[in-house]
């Protein structure tokens, strides 16, 4: 069956220059964005009952842009003035690049990884004599306290932010050819807001093998996977998979 529409479970890309607005006008589908998750903020009142004291921590350790806007969020609402000399240990380029908005980057200590937690890691232990805080969300990977715990550093997690499923009832009579997916818990609003949901001829796309898995534990199909060498990009693998079946016979 051709492909016509395609619903992506993110908010629509900012920029002009996306992919998936490319993807659009090359093969002649119709793309419409919805997130099925989004994220809601920790009252710092809330914070407090975690035992968190941001005056007790010399190291900030921040896993994307969620957590840069919630640390300084909270901070704010806790009126506490985050000191110059406090360290961020930032789990990517990006990450660091988006700490600019809050602080003047040249003045302050920021150490960056690569792209993988593990690889942040050996900064992390270089400086093991930091007291270290880590504002997350409620669903953080297991490997991220693992190796915190395994490097030996003094360190506390604290809830900053929640991920909430995302109210899709509007949706309920509408169809897409292909549902695109990126995470565990896209799967788990898909079925909270239609626990009723058939595959039928509806096409999946999933991002990642704990996405993969999520959508089999459900007894779905997966038609289209990313990243792949060949489609290291969710548009890459859509761009491959419509080529292929919208083809004239």
């Amino acid at each position: 069956m051709k492909v016509k529409t395609i619903l992506v479970s993110q908010p629509a890309p900012k920029g002009e220059n996306s992919p998936y607005f490319e993807l659009q006008d090359k093969q002649r589908v119709k793309i419409d964005f919805r997130p099925f998750i989004h994220v809601e903020g920790v009252p710092a009142k809330e914070i407090r009952l975690q035992k968190v004291d941001l005056n007790n921590y010399s190291a900030i350790i921040l896993t994307s842009r969620n957590a840069v806007d919630h640390f300084f969020r909270v901070a704010e609402e806790m009126r506490f003035k985050v000191p110059d000399a406090m360290k961020y240990f930032c789990q990517s380029e990006a990450v660091a690049y988006y700490l600019q908005k809050y602080v003047v980057y040249r003045k302050r200590k920021i150490y960056v990884g690569k792209r993988t937690f593990g690889e942040l890691s050996p900064l992390i232990k270089k400086y093991k004599d930091e007291v270290f805080l880590l504002p997350t969300t409620d669903k953080l990977k297991p490997e991220v306290p693992n190796t915190l715990d395994n490097l030996g550093i003094d360190w506390k997690q604290a809830t900053f932010y929640k991920t909430v499923i995302s109210d899709l009832s509007d949706l309920a009579d509408v169809y897409y050819d292909i549902l695109v997916f990126f995470s565990p818990s896209g799967i788990e609003s898909l079925f909270h807001n239609f626990p009723d949901f058939k595959q039928n001829n509806t096409r999946i796309a999933v991002f990642g093998n704990t996405t993969m898995k999520a959508v089999e534990n459900k007894g779905l199909r997966v038609d289209i996977s990313a990243p792949t060498p060949e489609t290291p990009s969710m548009t890459m693998a859509l761009d491959k998979y419509i080529q292929i079946v919208n083809k004239s016979k």
